[in-house]
């Protein structure tokens, strides 16, 4: 079988590894020229998890141990473990090992080239790569596999409908810069994941503050408004939280952005004929944090499975469902009416008294099952009458 990725993220890489390390001819193709451009993702994740898909040491650029809430209000709230409870990844050095993954697996690895469908049929698919230099090849492959996160480019080139009025696309955009601090002007920040909530932080969204190695820190604002909503450049709103925190006049090395897009109840089509979606191209980034990463890969290990077994598509899709479950929907259901009405004074009350409840109910590791695994039962029931 032949095969082609496009996207080298974690779901593209990771797929194109597992597919090259049972022998299936493979070739992965990134519009970027290098894994360190770009390296947008704050990357955050529990440690457990980081174990579990084998990510390795020199990728975790620092660890966590804490939770820090700056209230609308600027008050923090702050929760701690004895022990480490997750990393912070160098997503820039996470994207080049599954690279280097990627080459010792055999697969062909095309930095710098565009994929375009040509034709789609049922068990073949035409396409055209076309590198930065100019330089074009075409191709004929078995399966074809957009692994473009949000954009999700091949999909739409297959009029493959993506967005639908009965579960369309919810799309959060972001910006993010790594700032060079000291060991006094990080002390605020380390050791912990920082967010900022509330309107007059980032309307319809939230920022935050994550270290990394050397002094470092990892500052972004993220928004999901609705339609008409705001308008408000988000290079303000980090401007501005910057200098709430204190953090304005630190060295900037690096500026990145991007977005995330997903489906509350993932009933849209994943693809169509020899065409499959995977990562963020198929809906697995969860809204209510803005979470891809892991994601990503689970739905890679499920897809590869499914092509290497003869599977359909519709199982693909039911197998990704059973593994997200329904505190996915639910999470996302909550990320729209959250992010979509944090917009005025009242909706600041409600996330104050929001963080407050957790305050007085949650421990830091229970704080991480309810964000990271979307473990409702034990808090977030009683919590979502500050939300709604």
């Amino acid at each position: 079988m032949r095969v082609l990725i496009a996207g080298g993220g974690p779901s593209g890489a990771t797929l194109a590894a597992l597919l090259a390390e049972q022998g299936w001819t493979v070739t992965l193709a990134d519009v970027l020229p290098s894994p360190s451009r770009n390296a947008y993702s704050s990357a955050a994740l529990p440690l457990a998890e980081a174990d579990r898909l084998h990510i390795p040491h020199h990728c975790r650029s620092a660890p966590w141990c804490g939770w820090q809430l700056l209230d609308p209000a600027g008050l923090e709230h702050q929760w701690w473990a004895g022990d480490p409870l997750g990393v912070v990844l160098d997503f820039a050095a996470f994207r080049s090992h599954l690279w280097r993954r990627v080459q010792r697996a055999g697969a062909e690895l095309l930095c710098g080239w565009r994929v375009s469908l040509q034709q789609l049929r049922a068990t073949s698919a035409d396409v055209l790569l076309t590198s930065s230099d100019g330089a074009v090849r075409s191709c004929t492959v078995d399966v074809l596999v957009d692994a473009t996160g949000p954009g999700r480019v091949l999909l739409r080139q297959g009029g493959v409908a993506v967005d639908t009025t009965t579960d369309p696309l919810l799309t959060g955009e972001g910006v993010e810069w790594l700032l060079q601090g000291t060991p006094r002007t990080t002390a605020r920040w380390r050791d912990r994941l920082s967010f900022m909530l509330g309107s007059n932080w980032v309307p319809h969204g939230y920022g935050w503050v994550f270290p990394m190695e050397a002094d470092r820190l990892k500052v972004g604002v993220c928004r999901m408004a609705p339609l008409a909503g705001t308008s408000r450049a988000l290079s303000v709103s980090l401007r501005e939280l910057l200098q709430r925190c204190g953090l304005d006049d630190l060295p900037v090395l690096d500026r990145h952005g991007g977005r995330v897009s997903s489906t509350v109840n993932r009933q849209e089509k994943l693809g169509d004929g020899a065409l499959w979606a995977v990562g963020d191209a198929a809906s697995t980034a969860n809204l209510l944090g803005g979470e891809g990463i892991r994601h990503a890969m689970d739905s890679a290990t499920i897809l590869g499975q499914c092509l290497l077994a003869g599977r359909p598509l519709l199982e693909y899709r039911t197998e990704l469902m059973q593994h997200f479950g329904w505190r996915w929907r639910v999470a996302n259901r909550l990320a729209r009416r959250t992010w979509w009405g944090l917009d005025d004074p009242s909706a600041d009350r409600r996330m104050a008294r929001l963080i407050q409840g957790l305050s007085g109910q949650a421990s830091a590791e229970g704080l991480s099952n309810l964000l990271f695994q979307y473990r409702f039962e034990r808090y977030g029931w009683r919590l979502l009458p500050y939300l709604i």
